[in-house]
């Protein structure tokens, strides 16, 4: 197996940079580099590679045009590199959006100290976003067009339940929920606006989000689903009250737990720790959870690489809450949901548009 990438960048230098970094490994080919993106739409439709590699401030076309452009005219994986700044996670937010299945800070430094892991890091995300390379291909512009334009309904959809679960054992919780916590990762910022948009602001319960993305990203991911949501949104600080009707984001590179403080549910901000692969992680999360509430909290395990999550899920399933998962045909990367179904840990297996619907009827 070859992975062939394109790399976009208006630096010579940092084309070279990615390439060298790429071709360490044998199953990477470069088969080009664009300077601009009115380049990479040509050559994306010449060339057919794999997976672009896409920086986003560029002459002539910048990368979020190109972005929406190539899914458009020729649909491709996308890597977005994105520079961690305030401005720049806004328009790597864009860029998502746009049909980018994931993204990197630019600078080997802004992604890991250590730069021999940080190249170990570009490679394997390189190779993730890779996977998707067929099914983006296949996909069309209308479909692309159609998944842009969708009206969520209330409709009452009704999923089958994995074979391996007892029908006996699943509860809905439409109702009386005490606290909602939606995790994910590769292709979670899509996601968790798509469905996180549907909540009424008349819900009567906090909301937590854990999103594996690094620190500079999450307070303008927060900004913009403050903007876009019915609830109000906010990157979470030490100390804030789950409150009503609130959505805190978890920091990026920071863990969040969930305390019990004066008979007041809390949340700590921590440092990672050496050991910790996720930060924010979403297993530190859910344990904490399972273990300061007693009754009505719902999980929702959306798409992400890896099994984050899946041990915080079964110290919640311990104490009877339901988990729910997304199904793969509508999963970025059936990672984390599929550690969630394969366990015997999903109450309910729903697509996005699903989980979309049953969020509109939460109160």
């Amino acid at each position: 197996m070859t992975i062939r990438v394109l790399i976009v960048d208006d630096s010579r230098f940092i084309c070279k940079r990615i390439a060298e970094i790429l071709e360490e490994d044998s199953i990477f080919k470069v088969v080009g580099s664009a300077l601009n993106g009115k380049q990479a739409l040509l050559m994306a439709a010449q060339l057919e590679p794999d997976v672009i590699t896409m920086d986003i401030e560029m002459p002539v076309m910048d990368g979020i045009s190109a972005v929406k452009a190539i899914m458009a005219e020729c649909p491709t994986a996308i890597l977005m590199f994105s520079a961690a700044t305030h401005t720049g996670a806004k328009a790597t937010l864009d860029a998502l959006s746009a049909g980018a299945i994931d993204f990197l800070p630019k600078k080997l430094d802004e992604i890991d100290g250590n730069r021999e892991v940080a190249k170990r890091m570009i490679r394997r995300r390189v190779r993730t976003v890779a996977l998707q390379a067929n099914r983006i291909k296949q996909k069309t512009v209308s479909a692309i067009a159609k998944t842009t334009t969708t009206t969520f309904t209330t409709t009452d959809s009704r999923p089958q339940i994995p074979k391996n679960r007892n029908p006996s054992l699943v509860r809905t919780v439409i109702r009386d929920i005490e606290l909602l916590v939606v995790v994910a990762s590769t292709g979670g910022p899509v996601a968790i606006q798509k469905v996180m948009t549907q909540l009424p602001a008349n819900c009567l319960f906090p909301i937590l989000i854990v999103q594996h993305m690094p620190h500079n990203f999450t307070k303008s991911f927060a900004e913009r689903l403050n903007q876009l949501c019915q609830v109000k949104v906010k990157e979470a600080v030490d100390g804030d009250l789950l409150k009503p009707g609130e959505a805190l984001l978890a920091p990026g590179g920071m863990q969040m737990e969930v305390t019990l403080k004066s008979a007041k549910k809390t949340v700590r901000i921590m440092v990672k720790q050496e050991n910790e692969i996720y930060s924010p992680c979403a297993d530190l999360t859910l344990s904490s959870v399972a273990q300061v509430y007693s009754a009505n909290v719902l999980t929702v395990v959306l798409t992400g690489m890896g099994a984050d999550g899946k041990k915080g899920a079964e110290k919640l399933k311990q104490k009877g809450f339901p988990v729910w998962a997304q199904d793969e045909a509508s999963c970025t990367i059936y990672g984390m949901p599929k550690a969630i179904v394969d366990a015997n840990l999903a109450d309910k297996v729903y697509s996005l548009n699903e989980i979309a619907n049953e969020f509109n009827k939460l109160r």
